[in-house]
């Protein structure tokens, strides 16, 4: 089996604040953040997976959180830096760092840039201040900008803006506003995502009124439209690009690609020269990942056949384009015939589109994608 391009997670799991419809594994920071400590734990965390690279190099970095922001960028420097001296990095390696507009006055873009950081995530989510009162979050809309034209002035050409839409209460215009706000920033890249309840988290207890379907469609049909006006090309089912400036980090995701995952809680998956797919998970806590001796992996499982399928058409189903069909075989070991009768069917009834070496939802698809995966489960 071919081995698939590798990609490196890196998990920060502390915040300021735990947000009430966050279900990520993050905890709220008492007292000063324990940035050295963690960073020695980082790297003894990857010493234990370099086996899993199998002489392959580094396509992206994508530091998630959490808030990463919150880290020191003379410790990311340091971090970055000793995993260079194990890893190879590609030459247009993309490095992904997520910050949190509320912690701008923390963070120096300019040696982030020093570091090697050459991507940034903003989660701003709207810039309509009452609704980012009701998210929990700890900026402002005037924080956001201010956080965004601190790092282009540092030189930062490729910035992503982290958006929701049908949140509490929210209309078509109210939605439309906060893509245009984030426009007049001119990010390179836009994700535009719709604000869902999780289990375990602070909405799922107390869940606020959202828009209802029909509401909810109406604001994702007019966003489209404003997003394609103002030359935003989707290229997945939330994410919007400038030309050339989509993320190879999350590329890779879509493309059934593996990753490297290292931190408190991240998860990881990476596929063997023999055929197996490994799915992995590190110690959740802080704490105890700091405590740790060893390997930090709580959790190592193949992927069962069964799964498999499902796990592809789950990622490459997302992006608008599609993958090649013969992806499939490549990234999952498994032959066609496991989901020809499926995949014919679904082109039938127009779901997919009717391309012999493409894997495509239709645009009617897209919008039935749970519909679509539904075959592909295994009762």
């Amino acid at each position: 089996m071919k081995l698939p391009p590798l990609s490196l997670y890196i998990h920060i799991p502390w915040c300021i604040q735990k947000c009430p419809y966050c279900d990520f594994n993050s905890h709220q920071q008492r007292g000063e953040l324990p940035a050295t400590a963690y960073v020695d734990a980082l790297l003894e965390d990857l010493q234990h997976d370099l086996s899993y690279v199998q002489g392959r190099s580094i396509k992206s970095v994508f530091f998630g959180g959490g808030t990463p922001s919150l880290m020191p960028a003379e410790e990311l420097k340091r971090l970055l830096s000793k995993i260079q001296e194990q890893l190879i990095f590609e030459d247009d390696c993309e490095i992904t760092l997520e910050a949190n507009p509320g912690t701008a006055e923390y963070s120096n873009f300019d040696l982030l840039l020093q570091a090697g950081i050459n991507r940034l995530s903003f989660g701003a989510q709207s810039f309509n201040d009452l609704q980012l009162q009701k998210l929990g979050r700890i900026h402002n809309s005037d924080e956001i900008t201010f956080a965004v034209n601190k790092a282009q002035a540092a030189g930062f050409n490729n910035i992503n803006i982290d958006l929701m839409h049908s949140l509490p209460g929210q209309t078509v215009n109210e939605a439309l506003a906060d893509i245009e706000a984030a426009i007049a920033l001119k990010p390179q890249h836009l994700s535009w995502y719709q604000l869902t309840i999780e289990p375990n988290t602070a909405f799922y207890s107390q869940p606020p009124v959202l828009p209802n379907d029909e509401q909810s469609a109406a604001i994702y049909e007019a966003g489209i439209e404003l997003l394609e006006n103002k030359a935003y090309k989707q290229y997945e089912v939330s994410a919007y690009t400038q030309p050339s400036k989509e993320s190879k980090h999350n590329l890779n995701y879509w493309r059934f690609g593996d990753y490297l995952a290292i931190g408190a809680g991240a998860h990881g998956k990476i596929s063997q020269k023999d055929g197996q797919i490994l799915r992995f998970q590190k110690t959740r806590q802080p704490q105890a990942y700091l405590d740790s001796q060893g390997s930090r992996s709580s959790k190592v499982a193949p992927i069962t056949q069964t799964e498999l399928a499902l796990e592809f058409m789950m990622n490459a189903l997302r992006l608008k384009q599609g993958v090649e069909a013969q992806l499939f075989t490549e990234r999952t070991g498994l032959p066609w015939t496991e989901i020809e009768k499926q995949v014919q069917h679904l082109k039938k009834i127009g779901l997919l589109e009717n391309k012999v070496n493409q894997l495509q939802c239709s645009d009617t698809g897209q919008r039935w994608l749970n519909d679509i995966l539904s075959h592909f489960m295994v009762a």
